[in-house]
């Protein structure tokens, strides 16, 4: 039998800290962009209002903002230059919806800037998707036939080489969701898009879905320690 896939192998506990640390971190943001959504601001500003400010105060009025679907589906696409605020941000009147949107602004303002962490992750992301599409196909084939040919044992490294791509991703969003927030809230406050004590509120929503982009990395991390030491086993 293969070892160190399935349930069973003592390996899996090396990842589920960071699973369980995800799964809270996910619970966090939605119960604190659920809280901070109840309450609408004072100046009855709505998110998609606070972010076509926040863009042109920057020079950034050919940024289009779109409507989309979904729930925190919010994000700015490089791409077409647009930025897409989900239903529930979208005409929102409340701290955490203007955080968010304003978080997004802060993606645009990034690449306007050419932000060098924003600029390397747009570049790597083909090569990522690529990676992350062959890394366990390559992995699983080498570990079945590791014993039979030493075939096997490059197919295994070179799927925890195009793991480690997906690692690299999510190491390199770290500063560029950070920074977007710092950019978000500067702005919030130097265009006074809301008032201090509700500032408070889209600062916490914001921290919280960091959280969320920690947790992504340390669960990368370690599934890329759990597939290294299943190859070691595999090989003695």
């Amino acid at each position: 039998m293969m070892f160190g896939l399935f349930f069973g192998d003592w390996t899996l506990l090396i990842v589920l800290p960071a699973m369980l640390f995800a799964l809270w971190a996910q619970i966090r943001v939605n119960s604190t962009f659920a809280k901070y959504s109840r309450t609408p601001t004072r100046s009855g500003m709505r998110a998609e209002q606070a972010a076509r400010r926040l863009l042109d105060a920057n020079g950034l009025s050919y940024v289009a903002i779109q409507r989309i679907a979904g729930n925190l589906t919010d994000h700015y696409d490089p791409r077409t230059r647009t930025l897409n605020l989900s239903e529930t941000v979208y005409d929102s009147c409340s701290a955490a919806a203007v955080g968010v949107a304003c978080h997004e602004a802060g993606h645009a303002i990034q690449h306007a800037a050419e932000y060098a962490p924003l600029t390397l992750r747009m570049r790597i992301i083909p090569l990522c998707q690529i990676g992350s599409g062959l890394a366990m196909p390559l992995f699983l084939i080498g570990l079945l036939t590791a014993q039979l040919s030493v075939l096997g044992d490059w197919l295994m490294f070179a799927g925890i080489a195009c793991f480690s791509l997906a690692t690299l991703f999510q190491l390199v969003t770290l500063p560029v969701e950070f920074n977007a927030s710092r950019r978000a809230l500067e702005g919030i406050r130097t265009y006074r898009l809301l008032e201090e004590d509700e500032l408070s509120g889209a600062r916490r929503v914001l921290s919280a879905a960091a959280m969320t982009y920690v947790a992504a990395l340390a669960t990368s991390l370690l599934s890329l320690l759990r597939l290294i030491l299943i190859a070691r086993n595999r090989r003695n």
